[in-house]
């Protein structure tokens, strides 16, 4: 056991938070128990206080500060989940809490924090910068830093989550958990193993924001410059020097998925489990729905949070419709006379395209004079269906472009 985390260590912040943080519920998985042909559960810190698991943390991390430390106030940076955690976590504890948020973080997210009585400061293109200015901020006002990930304290907080899995699922095999900075995971891993050593953990990070692999592979961390994803929640560039070692020690590997993976992975908890899930939330879904065979089970999987603004996860649903087949936009170029649009609407109709937005076009290059460009776009069921749908159109004498 890494030095200074110890199964008492987790079971005195599960002592610290109880009756704070909600004891989140595991649901069952059957369309992923299919796949991997095991149970599949999930661990759904997406239902809990402030829509994810950063409230753990956070309520250890602050209850722990000394009287002249609560008195100063407390500062954070975060994209949206470890504020609100901080921001609720304040307010409990009657502490004020300065929260720098990066410049385009979610409006939700930003109005959920001000909600708690959070004062926000908006700076920096991500959570790295963000950081930055509010170690800055610390330094010029006195307020503790609350760091997202780079605490014991927010470790060990974080670690409950592994010992309610253990009570919730006592035979578990395989625990797969998002991973940004390493709080999270380096505390799930810790406190899964100070009980069972056996147990095997496995981080999922996205693609384009991956910095644990490459850290790993040097035995250090190592910046990442310029994370992207939309996974903003574990959009995180360095890992931390605190849950590193643990991650190194305790987690057997770290996996990466794509945006469209994280698509896929939202639209599965829409519609197969009726959960919605923010993309770094369901990047451990995305790594199962890639990879079912990778996973011993039985397997839980911690969707980490549900914090999406709702004009995200339109574009989100759309995305994972199409990375699965199930959407489809083209343009049709038909003749400028009454009756074509209907005509063309027939036909998708018999092909049973679901028509979801329709818009014209006379200006675009390479129409005839007498032509109009039709984009629609279609919901389908499926890539073969996809197909069709186009054949038919070709069939029929209509010009398509694309996809």
């Amino acid at each position: 056991m890494t030095h200074g985390f110890d199964q008492a260590t987790f079971r005195d912040a599960a002592a610290t938070i109880d009756g704070v943080v909600h004891r989140t519920p595991v649901e069952h998985s059957p369309a992923l128990a299919e796949r991997v042909g095991a149970p599949v559960m999930f661990k759904a810190e997406n239902l809990q206080h402030t829509g994810s698991f950063k409230l753990r943390g956070a309520y250890v991390r602050m209850s722990r500060l000394d009287d002249d430390e609560k008195v100063r106030g407390v500062v954070a940076a975060s994209a949206g989940n470890h504020a609100q955690g901080v921001a609720l976590a304040a307010k409990l504890l009657g502490i004020s809490a300065r929260i720098v948020m990066p410049t385009d973080a979610a409006l939700p997210k930003v109005e959920a924090t001000r909600r708690y009585g959070a004062e926000i400061v908006l700076a920096g293109d991500d959570v790295h910068a963000a950081l930055a200015a509010a170690r800055a901020e610390a330094e010029s006002s006195g307020r503790v830093l609350i760091h997202p990930y780079d605490h014991p304290d927010i470790v060990a907080g974080q670690g409950t989550i592994g010992l309610e899995i253990l009570e919730q699922v006592p035979d578990v095999r395989t625990v797969v958990v998002p991973t940004g900075g390493g709080g999270l995971i380096a505390g799930v891993a810790a406190a899964l193993h100070s009980v069972d050593p056996t147990i095997e953990v496995v981080g999922v990070q996205a693609s384009g924001a991956a910095a644990y692999p490459g850290s790993l592979a040097a035995g250090h961390p190592v910046l990442l410059s310029e994370p992207s994803t939309m996974a903003d929640g574990i959009a995180v560039g360095l890992p931390g020097d605190v849950p590193f070692p643990l991650v190194a020690e305790h987690v057997r590997e770290v996996r990466t998925v794509s945006e469209d993976l994280l698509s896929r992975a939202v639209l599965h908890m829409v519609e197969r489990s009726k959960l919605v899930v923010e993309p770094s939330g369901a990047a451990g879904v995305a790594a199962v729905l890639a990879d079912p065979s990778a996973f011993a089970g039985p397997v839980v999987v911690v969707l980490t949070g549900g914090n999406v603004d709702p004009l995200v996860l339109l574009r989100i649903i759309r995305h994972g419709m199409a990375a699965v087949g199930r959407y489809l936009q083209t343009h049709v170029m038909v003749k400028d006379a009454p009756g074509t649009l209907a005509r063309l609407l027939a036909e998708l109709a018999e092909v049973e395209a679901n028509v979801l937005d329709v818009s014209h076009s006379r200006t675009s290059a390479g129409l005839a004079v007498d032509e109009v460009d039709i984009s629609v776009e279609l919901e389908t069921k499926g890539p073969e269906h996809c197909q069709a749908v186009l054949a038919r159109l070709r069939e029929r004498g209509y010009r398509v472009q694309g996809p």
